[in-house]
């Protein structure tokens, strides 16, 4: 049977956001075009695989603003949870695999009733 951890609601709440956070960056990486200055496309085909792009519009101020915010909110949430105080009560293994737990604790509350 696996542990249980008592994560403080903070520790879980900082660590919940930052599910969150990382999600939101990721759907805006991936709606944004290519690269953030406007450049032409390209196609190379001397590398082990083919790679093509289709020109790059770049990005706008509000688009690298939005990417800028959410990547210093990222960094902020990680390091709230990895150097929360909670970890100082935990030793060696146990802390690695309280860790893993926290970071799938959300799994289990969106599977409770």
């Amino acid at each position: 049977m696996a542990a249980t951890y008592d994560f403080p609601s903070d520790l879980r709440a900082g660590q919940e956001e930052l599910h969150q956070v990382r999600a939101e960056l990721s759907a805006l990486l991936k709606r944004l075009p290519w690269s953030v200055e406007p450049l032409d496309g390209f196609s190379d085909d001397n590398g082990w695989r083919k790679v093509e792009r289709p020109a790059s519009p770049g990005w706008t101020e509000d688009e690298q603003a939005e990417v800028e915010k959410l990547r210093r909110r990222e960094h902020e949430l990680a390091v709230f949870v990895s150097t929360h105080r909670y970890w100082a009560e935990l030793n060696g293994s146990d802390r690695v695999y309280a860790r893993s737990a926290l970071k799938r604790a959300h799994e289990g509350a969106e599977e409770s009733p």
